[in-house]
């Protein structure tokens, strides 16, 4: 005797409603994300046009705050040039939208934080959100550093080794790219005691590999100092010996941070 079709279906109908229950709730689940992110998005895009708007009238007052630190070791008579005849209009445009960018980035950084803390566990967002906020104001302390401090003594050995009979005169799109990649490098660098501090919470090193390791620590600040600063040493030693105290910065962190290695009670 044949089976009734009905019997079939009925029996599959339950499991086929689950799994089609467990897709949808799925999808929803990822829509919401979407959503959440497409909100977050906007946010951090808002933040970033409001600055660049509130500072887009003293665009060109901003860049005169920028060449400040050459156009005070110039010659008498040398001043900066504009090769391209779309510079003058495009450069402080191009540099107030980095301000901005530089200006809403704590806007843009808790955007990120609210949108992954809700999948964080406890323990992890009471770790994160401290690091957040020092690589943040670290970010802040490089760039200026590099502008207050290594600018000024960098422009100085520049302008001092000129050849006589050579005119400086630099170009305004080449000194604003050689300036932002002073400030990226340099509030890069600052990041250095977030970094270390991750890599023992990640369990990768220890504190006590960590001070192990601080004579290849110095060479390799030492290297990347010689790379990504100009030619002269004297720009390389003021990346340098921060880079090696924000080292010394992080061990520290990385040791009040360290949880205590398990203790064996011989038996």
């Amino acid at each position: 005797m044949a089976e009734h079709p009905s019997a079939s279906t009925a029996a599959d109908t339950p499991a086929q409603t689950g799994k089609g229950s467990a897709q949808a709730g799925a999808d929803q689940g990822l829509i919401s994300h979407l959503v959440e992110l497409r909100s977050r998005l906007l946010r951090a895009i808002g933040a970033v046009l409001v600055a660049f708007l509130a500072l887009l009238p003293i665009s060109q007052k901003l860049y005169s705050w920028l060449a400040a630190p050459l156009l005070s070791r110039l010659p008498p008579g040398a001043h900066l040039v504009a090769i391209d005849v779309s510079s003058p209009f495009l450069v402080p445009i191009k540099l107030t939208f980095f301000a901005a960018l530089t200006l809403a980035m704590p806007v843009v950084i808790y955007q990120l934080w609210a949108f992954v803390a809700p999948g964080l566990y406890k323990h992890e967002k009471k770790a994160a959100l401290p690091l957040l906020v020092s690589a943040t104001g670290l970010f802040y302390g490089g760039c200026a550093f590099a502008y207050f401090v290594v600018l000024p003594m960098a422009f100085r050995f520049l302008v001092a080794v000129t050849p006589e009979g050579v005119s400086m005169m630099t170009d305004i799109g080449h000194y604003l790219n050689f300036v932002g990649v002073m400030f990226i490098a340099f509030g890069a660098s600052f990041e250095l005691p977030v970094a270390v501090v991750i890599l023992v919470l990640l369990g990768w090193v220890t504190p006590k590999q960590l001070v192990a390791a601080r004579p290849y620590a110095i060479l390799g600040n030492s290297v990347v100092a010689a790379l990504i600063t100009p030619p002269d040493a004297v720009s390389m030693l003021m990346l340098a010996i921060p880079l090696c105290l924000l080292y010394e910065v992080g061990v520290l962190a990385a040791k009040a941070i360290a949880k205590p290695a398990p203790t064996t009670q011989a038996p």
